[in-house]
């Protein structure tokens, strides 16, 4: 008998759904790795028309193995975020800082508080800067637990994140198939001594089944995006801008297509419907819609990352804007969460699928 794949000295956990709708668009399945942060690995999708797709752009376990290995290409786990669904805490995004040990890392203020973060990411051309991106749990081993077919939970004592974070953390994970949707929830509780900072999020690569990208539409309901450098470093300028009446405006009740916009935005001022913050993607092509939902009072962002020669949009939820300790966000509530000794929250989301 064949072992189960390993990945980041955990098995791969296949999720299989015992209660989904006879006809119509459905998660069927979904793989999930507890060595990699309980981060969704790939989910199978039944298509309106009856077809079963790959509903992220991700490799094969077996490929994906090889490169979430921990070699040059996936230091500190960056690997994580190039595909599938990557968890974030204990913050999203970018965070700048002073560099220091040769570039290996940035000093940085954290509520106060002088920490020192790993430097594992950056803009790409000749001098850009460089900053840890994505949190620190991106190669984190949970322990984990399957009490059904179609759900695992996992557990992390993170505590202070190997020295670089204040205070003392433990987080909850859940997956959860449920009449043909996928459902996620992330506690966090502060178990240490001292007030505790913290952010979260998700990073999902939803394909685009038609693979006609400049055709599919986004919907999403927010005021403002954060203005940025560029689209190589994507660090803030502290300018939020509205988007009313320009082609971030994806507001209306069928979205707005993508077309030949590049995206790596970060949207905020989230417009709620009956609690919920949601955006969707709409691929008429495939006849498919995914609304992405989450209840969670302190999401604050939704970041959008959607490449105009990559057929996937990325649909990040999360509390806090990029940067957001930094100086340029002069009185803006950036979004970090401060939880006091002993105090808990939950972070949730709900991926829908529907037929257009």
């Amino acid at each position: 008998m064949d072992r189960p794949l390993d990945i980041g000295g955990a098995p791969v956990v296949t999720l299989t759904a015992r209660d989904p709708p006879e006809h119509g668009p459905a998660f069927l399945s979904a793989q999930i790795l507890p060595g990699r942060g309980m981060m969704l690995l790939q989910a199978r999708l039944r298509l309106p028309s009856g077809q079963v797709v790959d509903a992220l752009a991700a490799p094969p376990a077996a490929e994906a193995a090889g490169r979430l290995d921990g070699g040059p290409d996936d230091m500190l786990g960056v690997g994580a975020f190039s595909f599938g669904g990557a968890l974030l805490a204990p913050f999203a995004n970018r965070i700048t800082g002073l560099a220091v040990d040769g570039g290996e890392a940035i000093e940085t203020p954290v509520d106060g508080q002088m920490v020192r973060l790993p430097c594992n990411w950056g803009g790409k051309a000749k001098g850009a800067q460089r900053y840890a991106m994505h949190g620190l749990i991106l190669d984190a081993r949970t322990s984990f637990d399957q009490p059904s077919p179609e759900a695992v939970t996992g557990s992390l004592a993170a505590g202070d994140f190997g020295g670089r974070w204040p205070s003392e953390s433990r987080l909850e994970f859940a997956w959860r198939l449920t009449g043909g949707t996928l459902s996620l929830s992330v506690a966090v509780e502060n178990v240490g001594r001292d007030p505790l900072p913290f952010g979260l999020g998700w990073h999902p690569y939803f394909a685009l089944p038609s693979g006609e990208r400049s055709q599919a539409r986004l919907r999403l309901g927010a005021e403002a995006r954060a203005e940025v450098d560029n689209y190589d470093e994507v660090l803030p300028t502290g300018r939020l801008i509205r988007v009313e009446e320009t082609p971030y405006d994806f507001s209306a009740p069928e979205g707005r297509a993508l077309g030949e916009l590049y995206l790596d935005d970060c949207f905020t001022g989230l417009q709620r419907e009956d609690g919920w913050a949601i955006a969707e993607v709409r691929d008429p092509a495939a006849g498919l819609g995914l609304r992405i939902a989450t209840p969670t009072p302190e999401v604050k962002a939704i970041q959008v990352y959607a490449p105009p020669d990559q057929a996937f949009v990325v649909i990040e939820p999360q509390f806090n804007l990029a940067d957001p300790y930094s100086s340029v966000w002069s009185g803006v509530d950036t979004g970090m969460v401060r939880l006091r000794p002993g105090g808990r929250l939950v972070y949730e989301v709900r991926v829908e699928p529907f037929a257009l």
